[in-house]
Formats: structure tokens, C-alpha cells, sequence
């Protein structure tokens, strides 16, 4: 095996020819002058289509690689430019790099895998690069497969929610899809505004094929969904109408209690204090100790324990789902309707406010949890780098990492 193929193997570049390699003993460093096959000079840098020489540009570059051993590793070439019909005078095309990085592309390969995976001081220590590179090659590298797949063609059902993503109600609004699964857009507020881009970005025509929303309640969702998507049925979110329920039982337990510790029950009061957890837990997932608080609270307290019923049979509709489920929920907001709990009285207004909304939820089994999945998913990547300065930098890594482009390692298969 020639001496070029092996270098060629051990820098990981395809098409390109390694003249020699220099060793700077004083910087550490391994310099391959390489220049690219004949098959793949001349090309534009941004459309790869063959066009005519320019000139030979500012002098020969250099692009960073992935290191061997202890030694950094540099690729030094001529960076003639040519004249493209559809982007004017670029820099012409090199098979190891992409359009105007520094860096080989097996380089940004690695950087945007790691980047998903490790703590950017991590990332730093290891490769020896900033964190404002890492952020630069994760752009250029969802740039590349953005421009590859669109990742809002074809979008029949999504998801819409909002994600806290840094202290002083910072946010993000993201868009999934349901049917890939996919993070499809993400972008930093959450109104009316931020929401309208997403839909100028997916045009008239494919908003018309928008069948699905899911989201929670929020008035600047819905409308903006029935503004731009008129074909579009709108689900509510199951787990946020139990939360709804959920919040106003602990209304009720903390009125209750209030009531015990002014009219001088103080041994009653502790009691219920501590039977928050007992009461918001699902009746499969209670504690011994918690069943028995439970049952603590049927004998001594009717009205809170009718307030727990409430919580429950309206879980119950979402777990039935179809015809049942809203046969249950006619059931229940009769139930609350009358139930003289003021908190659940207003909660039946709501849910009737919003029952077309929850109807289609449970005839099209349908809900947030994918998106609620993915946001989690989003905490996490924000945890594992110790946080970002900008939102962009976060939503960068996010549609990497949870939109489909993260590439595999180089020389391993995707997964």
C-alpha cells in the first residue's frame, strides 16, 4: 500500500491526493499538503457544479483535522477561486471540507456526535477548540442536512409547546412531528409573533395540509392555528387539562387546611399538609403509607375527597379516550357543576370553554407527550453542556441532535 493512501486513510479524506506530510517539531504539529483529485477540481464551493477558473485566490490555507496521537493535524492546500453562473466568484470546492470551514469535514462530524453526547468542556479539552467553534460547526453541519431534507416537507400533524430554556422566562416555542417524531422548528419567544414565522416559513399551501395541532390551551397558539391553518382540527393536551384538575384540588387541600389551622385543629392541619403527594399521585403508584393517608382523608374530610374523585375520574376520561371517554366527561362536568367546590365549578366552565378542543383529543388519541419527550430531551442537552448564552447556540444543538442531522462518527455506520 502506497505511502498517500495510508495518510489519505489516516487524515479520513476521499478524493484528494496527500503530496507529503511535514512534522513542525517545535509547534507539535503534522502539516499533509494535499491537493483535491482531478475529478473534483474546479467546482463551486456552494453548488459543486463544474465552472471556469477565476484565479488562484489569497494563497494556500489550511484546515484543521482531527488530531494523531498528541500531534495537532493541519491540511495545507491551494484555495483557487472559480466563477460560478449562480453564485458568483467563490472559492472553489475541496472533497475534504465543506464551503467556507476551517476544518476537515470528518473534524465537524466528530465535533456535532460529541456535541450531543458530552459537556462542551469536555469537547474543548479534548479537541483542543472553542465553544463558540463547536457552535459554528454545529451550525454549518444542520445547515448542511437542512439544505439536504427540508425538514418541514410533508407535515400533516404537529406538536406545539413552549420550553423554558434559561432563569427570567426565557423561551423557546418548538414545532414536532408527530408522525416522524422529529423536532421540525424551534425558534426563541413564545406569542403570537414567534409563532406566525414558523407558519411564513412552511408557506400557504403546505399550512393547508396541516390535519393535526396538539398543544396546551395557550390563547396565542389557537390563534394563530386557526388563522393560518384552516383545514387544521385542534387537540388539547390530555396531560395539561389533568393538571388544570390537578391544580385545583391542591386549592381545595390548601383552603381546607387553612380552615383547620385557624379553628385550632393543629394535629388535623399537619395531617393534610403532608397528604399533598398521596393526593397527586395516581392511585397505581401510592405508597402503603400514602393509601393509608388516603384513606385517612375519605373518613374525616367528604368535600376534599370528593374534590380527589373529581381529579381522578377526569384522568379516567383520558384514559378511556373515543366515545367512552366523552360520555365520562359529559358525566364528570355534570358532576362538577354541582359539586359546590368553587374550584372545580370553575373548572368545569373551562373545560367547557375548551371542549371542542378536548373532544378531538380524545377521538384522534392524541397529545402533547411527544412533544413534552423532546422538550425533556432539550433540558437535557442544556444540562450536559452546563447551559448557553444564546438561544440560538441551544436550538443549534437541539434540531442536531433531535431533528435528524446528527451525522454518525466518522468510519461507523448510523444508527
Amino acid at each position: 500500500m502506497r505511502n498517500s493512501t495510508v495518510w489519505a486513510g489516516l487524515l479520513g479524506v476521499e478524493g484528494t491526493v496527500v503530496e507529503r506530510v511535514e512534522f513542525d517539531g517545535e509547534a507539535d504539529t503534522l502539516v499533509a499538503h494535499v491537493r483535491p483529485a482531478r475529478a473534483a477540481t474546479g467546482r463551486c464551493g456552494v453548488c459543486r457544479r463544474r465552472c471556469p477558473g477565476y484565479d488562484q485566490g489569497e494563497g494556500r490555507r489550511r484546515w484543521r483535522a482531527l488530531d494523531l496521537g498528541l500531534f495537532r493535524v493541519f491540511l495545507e492546500a491551494d484555495a483557487p477561486r472559480v466563477a460560478c453562473p449562480g453564485h458568483g466568484v467563490v472559492v472553489a470546492s475541496v472533497p475534504w471540507a465543506r464551503h467556507g470551514a476551517r476544518h476537515t469535514v470528518v473534524f465537524d462530524d466528530t465535533v456535532a456526535w460529541m456535541a450531543t453526547r458530552t459537556s462542551k468542556s469536555t469537547l474543548e479539552q479534548l479537541l483542543r477548540i472553542a465553544w463558540r467553534t463547536v457552535g459554528a460547526i454545529v451550525t454549518r453541519v444542520v445547515d448542511e442536512g437542512v439544505a439536504a431534507r427540508d425538514p418541514l416537507a410533508g407535515l400533516a400533524r404537529i406538536g406545539i409547546d413552549e420550553i423554558s430554556y434559561k432563569k427570567g422566562h426565557r423561551y423557546i416555542t418548538v414545532v414536532v412531528d408527530h408522525d416522524t417524531g422529529r423536532l421540525v422548528w424551534a425558534a426563541p419567544g413564545r406569542d403570537r409573533k414567534t409563532l406566525g414565522a414558523f407558519f411564513a416559513a412552511l408557506g400557504e399551501t403546505r399550512c393547508a395540509a396541516i390535519t393535526h395541532v396538539t398543544a396546551d390551551a395557550a390563547r396565542w397558539i389557537a390563534d394563530e392555528v386557526a388563522a393560518h391553518c384552516p383545514n387544521a382540527i385542534r387537540c388539547a393536551d390530555p396531560f395539561h387539562v389533568v393538571a388544570w384538575a390537578t391544580d385545583a384540588l391542591d386549592e381545595v387541600r390548601r383552603d381546607t387546611w387553612n380552615a383547620a389551622r385557624k379553628g385550632g385543629l393543629g394535629a388535623h392541619a399537619r395531617d393534610l399538609k403532608h397528604a399533598r403527594y398521596a393526593m397527586w399521585k395516581n392511585p397505581e403508584n401510592l405508597t402503603d403509607r400514602q393509601q393509608t393517608k388516603l384513606t385517612w382523608i375519605a373518613k374525616v374530610n367528604h368535600r376534599l375527597y370528593r374534590a380527589y374523585l373529581l381529579k381522578e375520574q377526569l384522568r379516567q376520561v383520558f384514559a378511556l379516550k373515543g366515545e367512552d371517554g366523552k360520555k365520562l366527561l359529559d358525566h364528570w362536568l355534570g358532576w362538577a357543576r354541582r359539586c359546590r367546590i368553587p374550584a372545580f365549578v370553575e373548572l368545569a366552565a373551562r373545560i367547557t370553554k375548551h371542549r371542542g378542543a378536548i373532544d378531538a383529543s380524545l377521538e384522534h388519541r392524541l397529545s402533547n407527550g411527544l412533544v413534552e419527550n423532546t422538550n425533556t430531551k432539550i433540558r437535557l442537552l442544556t444540562r450536559m453542556a452546563f447551559g448557553f448564552k444564546s438561544p440560538d447556540a441551544m436550538i443549534a444543538l437541539a434540531i442536531l441532535n433531535l431533528g435528524g442531522f446528527c451525522p454518525p462518527l466518522p468510519g461507523r455506520q448510523a444508527a
